[in-house]
C-alpha cells in the first residue's frame, strides 16, 4: 500500500487512540478494592463481553482479538505485521514440542489467530513434518525436537526457538520498508538479548550457551554482553552503560520488577513518535503495539489483585501508556 491508501486507516485508528488506556485510567483499575471489582472496571470500560465478563484470560484474549481484527480490516497485506506475529507463532511451536514430547495436550497453552494453528503446529512436530514450516522455522523445529526428545530439557528448547524466533524477528524488520518496523525489531532483539543476559548471568549459564542465545544487532555487541553476564551483574550494568540502552543498567539496579518494566517501556518509547505520523503504516502498528502493551499491562494487574498484592508492588510492575 502507498501512503495514500493509509489515510482512511490511519484516519480510523486516530478515532479509536482515544480508548487506549491512559495513566489515569490505569490509576483507576489499581485503585479498585478486589480482582472482582478490577473486572468490573474493565466490563465498565467496554472490555470483554457478558458471557466471559468473570473469566480474566477470556476477557484479555476477546480483546486482543478485536484489536486484530480491525488490523485485518484496515490492512491488506498483513505480512506486514510479521515482525510482531512471529513470537506466537514460535510460541505455538514450543508449546506442540512439549506437547508431543510429554504426550500432554492443552489447546489452551496455544496463542489463536496465528498463521498456523496450535493444532497444525502439534501434527507437524508429531509427524516431523518439518518442511510444512516456513524456512525461518524449520532448523529451530527440528533441532528443538530432537533435543527435547531425548533431553526433556524445556529451557533448552526454549533457547534454541526463541533465538530463531529473535532472528526472525531481526530479519522481517530489516526487510520491510517501513521504519517503524525497523526500529520495533531493532528494540526488541536488543532488549530480549539483555534480558537474555541477565537471567542466565543469574543461573550460571556458560559462555556458549550465551554465544548460542544471544541474537545479532546493530544496537548491541552480543559478544560484549555475554562476556559481561558472565562476569557478573555489575559488569552488565557497566557495559550498557555506554550503549542506547543505559538506563537499563539504572533499571537493573532499582530491582527485578524495574528492569521488567524498563524492557516493556522502551518498545513504547520506540512508537511513541506515530502519534504525529499521519501517512503511513507506522501509526497501525503503534495502535496493535500500544494494545498489546495495555493488554499485558491489565493482566499484571489483576494477576497482581489476585494474588492481594499492595498498589505500591503493583505500580512497580506497570507497564508505561502510549497515550
Amino acid at each position: 500500500m502507498s501512503d495514500l491508501d493509509y489515510t482512511y486507516a490511519v484516519a480510523r485508528i486516530r478515532a479509536k487512540e482515544p480508548y487506549l488506556f491512559s495513566s489515569s485510567v490505569i490509576e483507576q483499575l489499581i485503585a479498585a478494592p478486589s480482582h472482582d471489582q478490577a473486572l468490573k472496571f474493565l466490563a465498565e470500560k467496554g472490555w470483554g463481553n457478558t458471557d466471559i465478563e468473570n473469566d480474566p484470560e477470556a476477557v484479555l484474549e476477546c480483546e486482543r482479538q478485536r484489536t486484530w481484527e480491525l488490523v485485518r480490516e484496515l490492512v491488506k497485506d498483513m505480512s506486514v505485521f510479521d515482525v510482531m506475529t512471529y513470537p506466537n507463532l514460535f510460541h505455538n511451536l514450543k508449546a506442540a514440542i512439549k506437547s508431543v514430547g510429554t504426550d500432554e495436550e492443552n489447546p489452551r497453552i496455544f496463542y489463536a489467530d496465528t498463521a498456523i494453528s496450535g493444532q497444525e503446529m502439534v501434527r507437524i512436530i508429531r509427524d516431523q513434518d518439518f518442511y510444512a514450516l516456513p524456512e525461518y522455522m524449520q532448523q529451530a523445529a527440528r533441532e528443538g525436537t530432537e533435543t527435547f526428545l531425548h533431553t526433556k530439557d524445556g529451557q533448552l528448547l526454549d533457547s534454541i526457538v526463541d533465538r530463531a524466533c529473535l532472528d526472525a524477528v531481526y530479519a522481517a524488520g530489516e526487510a520491510s520498508d517501513a521504519p517503524i518496523l525497523k526500529q520495533y525489531a531493532e528494540s526488541t532483539v536488543a532488549v530480549s538479548d539483555i534480558k537474555i543476559a541477565v537471567r542466565a548471568q543469574k543461573t550460571g549459564k556458560s559462555l556458549d550457551f550465551l554465544r548460542k542465545a544471544l541474537s545479532p544487532c546493530r544496537s548491541l555487541s552480543t559478544e560484549r554482553l555475554a562476556q559481561s553476564a558472565i562476569a557478573g551483574p555489575e559488569a552488565i550494568m557497566s557495559y550498557l552503560e555506554g550503549t542506547a540502552y543505559a538506563e537499563g543498567a539504572k533499571a537493573l539496579s532499582e530491582s527485578p520488577s524495574a528492569f521488567e518494566r524498563w524492557c516493556d517501556n522502551q518498545i513504547i518509547e520506540t512508537i511513541r513518535p506515530q502519534k504525529y505520523n499521519p501517512f503511513s503504516v507506522g501509526p497501525i502498528v503503534a495502535y496493535a503495539i500500544a494494545r498489546e502493551n495495555e493488554i499485558k499491562t491489565v493482566r499484571i494487574i489483576l494477576t497482581a489483585k489476585r494474588n492481594n498484592l499492595p498498589e505500591g508492588a503493583i505500580r512497580e510492575r506497570v507497564r508505561e501508556m502510549y497515550v
